[in-house]
C-alpha cells in the first residue's frame, strides 16, 4: 500500500512526465536494451523506429501517476496490456529489470528534479502497478492453460497450408504438431509466432490476429507482407518469402480483449487493410452462430490488387438473413474494378449504411481508425457502441 506522500509525491510529477514522458521511455528502451540484448526480439522494430513504443508506454506511465490512488480506472488498460505480455510469455522476473531502468531513465531525463524523495516514490509506485500486472497475468496463463486443448507458453505448430489472399496478404493455416485440435478463442483476438529468422541472434515475436471463426482444428493467420515501409517488415517477409508448407513455428494461445460481444444488437464490422483479419473471424461467427443478427461488413483496401478476401466475405454475408457488404477502394487501377465506394470513407457514407443502434467494431491503419472514429462520433455513437483493435502498441485515437 503506498503512503499518502508518495501519492502525494507521484501525483506532483503528473505534469512532468506529461510533458517528458516520451524522452524518458526513449531513454528507457535504448538503456535496457543495451543491457538486455535478449529482450529486443520481444519487441516490434518498426514500432520503435517509429517511435509508437516509447509513446504508448509514456502514455502508462502518465496515467499510472495521474490515477495513482485510484488504480481500478487503470483496469482496462493494464488488462488489455496484460493479454500482450500474457501472449508474449512476459514472466514476473521481467518486471524488476523494467523498474531498474525506467527509474534510471527518469533519473537521467529531469535530472536535478528527480530527487531522491521523487526517486523512492516512484521506486514504491512501480513495485505496487507491476504487483498488479503479475497478478493479471497470473490468472490469464492459467487460464490460458486449463481450457481444453490449452498450454502454457509456447507450443509447436506446422504451417499445413499457406494461401494467397491478395498481392501483398498470405494466410497461414497452422496444426499442432501433437496432433491436439487447436483451442477455442473469441473472434478477433490474436496468437503470438515465435519464430528463428537468419542472422538475428535470438527468437522473434511478433502477435497476428485469427482470421477464422474459431471452431476448426487449425488455426489460421492471414499476414501483410511490410515491404513498403522504412524499416520492412522484418517477420512478415519472412514468413512470405522463407517459410513453406510442413515449416513450424512456436504459438502462443489466444490472447486479446477486442472480440465480438454475441447480442440483439446489430453490428458494423469496419476494416481497413489488414485490419480486415480479426472482422474475418467475427463475420464467420456470426454466420456460424447468429445468422439473424443484423450485420454491416465494410471493407476498405488501397485498391482492387490489395483487396483480401473479397469472395470468402461475400459467401459469409450470404449465410445472413440481414447481411450488407459494402467495398472502399482508395484507387481504381481499371475503371473495371468495381466498389461502393472510390476514395475514403466518408460520414455520409457511413450514416446511410450503419444502423444507429450497432455496436461498430474498427481495426485498420491508424488514420483510417481516426477518421472513422471521429466520423462515428459525429454521427452520435457513444464510447460504449465503438471498439477497435490497434496492430501494435496503443496510441490516442481522439485529442
Amino acid at each position: 500500500m503506498l503512503s499518502q506522500k508518495n501519492i502525494d509525491i507521484i501525483k506532483s510529477t503528473a505534469p512532468i512526465l506529461e510533458t517528458h514522458g516520451v524522452a524518458i521511455t526513449t531513454y528507457f528502451y535504448k538503456t535496457m536494451f543495451e543491457a538486455h540484448p535478449e529482450l529486443l526480439n520481444i519487441f516490434n522494430h518498426a514500432n520503435q523506429s517509429q517511435g509508437r513504443q516509447q509513446t504508448a508506454l509514456a502514455n502508462t506511465v502518465y496515467a499510472a501517476a495521474k490515477y495513482i490512488d485510484q488504480l481500478e480506472v487503470l483496469l482496462p488498460a493494464v488488462k488489455q496490456i496484460a493479454h500482450k505480455h500474457r501472449s508474449l510469455a512476459i514472466k514476473p522476473e521481467h518486471y524488476p529489470i523494467v523498474g531498474e531502468y525506467l527509474l534510471k531513465a527518469i533519473k537521467g531525463v529531469l535530472g536535478d528534479a528527480a530527487t531522491d524523495e521523487v526517486i523512492g516514490a516512484w521506486e514504491e509506485a512501480y513495485h505496487v502497478i507491476a504487483q498488479v500486472f503479475i497478478n493479471v497475468e497470473k490468472e490469464m496463463y492459467e487460464e490460458a492453460e486449463q481450457q481444453k486443448n490449452g498450454w502454457k507458453d509456447f507450443k509447436e505448430f506446422y504451417i499445413e497450408k499457406k494461401v494467397e489472399e491478395s498481392a501483398v496478404i498470405t494466410s497461414f493455416y497452422l496444426k499442432a504438431k501433437d496432433g491436439t485440435p487447436a483451442p477455442s478463442y473469441l473472434p478477433g483476438q490474436y496468437i503470438t509466432i515465435r519464430t528463428a529468422i537468419p542472422g538475428e541472434e535470438f527468437l522473434v515475436n511478433r502477435q497476428y490476429s485469427l482470421s477464422q471463426a474459431p471452431g476448426s482444428d487449425k488455426l489460421r493467420i492471414s499476414v501483410k507482407r511490410e515491404a513498403d515501409r522504412d524499416p520492412q517488415g522484418k517477420v512478415s517477409n519472412f514468413l512470405h518469402n522463407q517459410l513453406k508448407e510442413g515449416d513450424t513455428l512456436e504459438v502462443s494461445a489466444p490472447a486479446g480483449d477486442f472480440y465480438l460481444e454475441k447480442g440483439p444488437q446489430p453490428v458494423a464490422l469496419i476494416a481497413g487493410g489488414v485490419g480486415v483479419t480479426p472482422m474475418m473471424a467475427m463475420l464467420g461467427s456470426i454466420a456460424e452462430n447468429e445468422p439473424d443478427r443484423k450485420t454491416v461488413f465494410i471493407q476498405a483496401a488501397r485498391n482492387k490488387e490489395g483487396h483480401a478476401f473479397g469472395i470468402e466475405a461475400a459467401e459469409k454475408i450470404s449465410q445472413l438473413s440481414d447481411g450488407k457488404l459494402y467495398v472502399a477502394y482508395e484507387e481504381k487501377k481499371n475503371e473495371s474494378d468495381v466498389c461502393d465506394v472510390t476514395g475514403y470513407i466518408s460520414k455520409d457514407f457511413l450514416q446511410e449504411v450503419i444502423d444507429s443502434n450497432s455496436i461498430c467494431y474498427i481495426c485498420g491503419p491508424v488514420p483510417f481508425m481516426r477518421a472513422v472514429m471521429r466520423h462515428l462520433t459525429e454521427l452520435g455513437f457513444t464510447e460504449q457502441n465503438v471498439k477497435y483493435e490497434f496492430f501494435g502498441p496503443a496510441i490516442a485515437l481522439q485529442s
